[in-house]
């Protein structure tokens, strides 16, 4: 308890000093004094104690204490160097991955790519070569992600450039391919892959999709057995105002443009004989008008901004099926 009483005292001689230093407002000067008091009675001890006092202030021992610390400097010239096993290892992995490419196991071959990776960040040829397995896969944004990784460790890797624009055009985003194989190609002037790709996303340039031209080009067989269309389609027919539109048309009450009238008309009947006759194509009280078809609209559009915005790698699959002459991506083996 001596101890610990010593070292309230030098507490309490600071703040003590710091009251009588008079450079602190009236709050301040309060609120230490409060805190004084607090300390002189927890622990028993006062200010007039000068048994408790030791040979060195309380700023005195900090400041010591201070002076025996020395900056730690680490230096690794390049962070998370791999080893030479390690590099060793991932060539090893690297040259499996490229076995796996060539009997089509695209799968496994990202599996080894991703391994080599994990031990030599640091090679452009290793993120590269996933980029081709996964756009051999239809993963096209993971291999734009891979593609940057690999030209912003060897800005100078034709390769690189190439398959960006093979995985951009497959996004439909001819613009930016364009762009891609003309590097690729001030790389690597002489490669008619290149070559015939840029032709091709130049013309995809030219050509302005219809937003009203239908299906298309569009694998319909594809979309059915795509799980996430189908996710897709079921969610949206569980939409309550859609499941209204489609119960409204299928049972006939929605003429052309989604219009019904209501007409009176005589006819047998109970009461004094007058019946209710529906016609079609003018709208009547108590029936659905042209808003039906715009709801019909509005709902799908909704839906389709809500898929955009929870799904848009599926979308983006979706519109590269909308394409008549896909860029190729040759047979070059894997470096």
């Amino acid at each position: 308890m001596a101890d610990t009483q010593r070292l309230a005292f030098s507490i309490i001689q600071f703040l003590h000093d710091q009251l009588n230093s008079g450079g602190l407002s009236s709050d301040a000067q309060e609120s230490l004094e409060v805190a004084v008091q607090c300390l002189e009675t927890a622990f028993g001890v006062s200010i007039d104690d000068s048994s408790l006092a030791v040979s060195q202030t309380l700023p005195e021992l900090f400041a010591a204490a201070t002076l025996k610390e020395t900056p730690r400097v680490t230096i690794n010239a390049v962070p998370d160097s791999p080893t030479e096993e390690e590099a060793a290892e991932a060539e090893r992995l690297k040259t499996e991955g490229n076995e796996q490419m060539k009997v089509e196991n695209f799968g496994r071959a990202v599996e080894f790519y991703a391994k080599a990776i994990e031990l030599n960040p640091h090679n452009a040829v290793y993120f590269c070569n996933r980029a081709a397995a996964y756009s051999k896969l239809g993963n096209y944004a993971g291999a734009v992600q891979d593609c940057e990784r690999a030209i912003s460790i060897d800005p100078n890797y034709s390769k690189a450039f190439g398959r960006m624009g093979l995985a951009l055009a497959s996004l439909n985003k001819h613009t930016e391919a364009v762009n891609y194989y003309k590097k690729a190609l001030e790389l690597d002037p002489d490669n008619d892959t290149y070559k015939s790709n840029l032709k091709i996303a130049k013309q995809k340039m030219k050509e302005l999709p219809s937003p009203t031209g239908g299906l298309g080009g569009v694998d319909l067989a594809g979309l059915l057995s795509n799980p996430g269309f189908m996710n897709m389609a079921s969610s949206l027919m569980t939409n309550p105002q859609v499941q209204q539109l489609m119960s409204g048309m299928m049972s006939g009450s929605y003429g052309p443009m989604g219009a019904t009238g209501a007409g009176a008309g005589a006819g047998p009947g109970p009461g004094p004989g007058v019946g209710v006759g529906v016609g079609r194509g003018g709208a009547g009280p108590g029936g659905a008008g042209p808003n039906d078809l715009s709801g019909l609209i509005q709902a799908g559009q909704q839906f389709a901004q809500q898929m955009q915005q929870e799904n848009p790698e599926l979308i983006e699959q979706l519109r590269s099926q909308i394409r008549s002459r896909p860029p190729s991506a040759s047979n070059e083996e894997q470096p």
